[in-house]
């Protein structure tokens, strides 16, 4: 199933409360469990302004449609296309 990386705008994100981060955890695990299990958050990094979060979709409209569904901004949606690490050097 194809990865995509989602970044965020969310100002002052990285200054969101344990109890806010839970909420918002909340919204999106309520939204794709009405989607149904072809969608899936595997995990998000929350940075200063934003949110880069990693899901496994069939495709970027439903990725889009999570969004849209759970008011989350989706400013960027991209597919990952290979994944590399300290291994691949090797």
């Amino acid at each position: 199933m194809p990865k995509y990386v989602i970044e965020r705008a969310i100002p002052g994100a990285g200054n969101l409360s344990a109890e806010e981060l839970k909420k918002i955890s909340q919204t999106s695990n309520g939204v794709l469990q009405d989607m149904g299990p072809q969608i899936q958050w595997v995990q998000s990094y929350v940075t200063g302004d934003k949110i880069y979060c990693i899901y496994n979709a069939p495709n970027e409209e439903m990725v889009r449609e999570h969004a849209r569904k759970g008011g989350f901004p989706a400013d960027s949606v991209s597919e990952v296309k290979t994944i590399i690490d300290p291994v691949t050097a090797e």
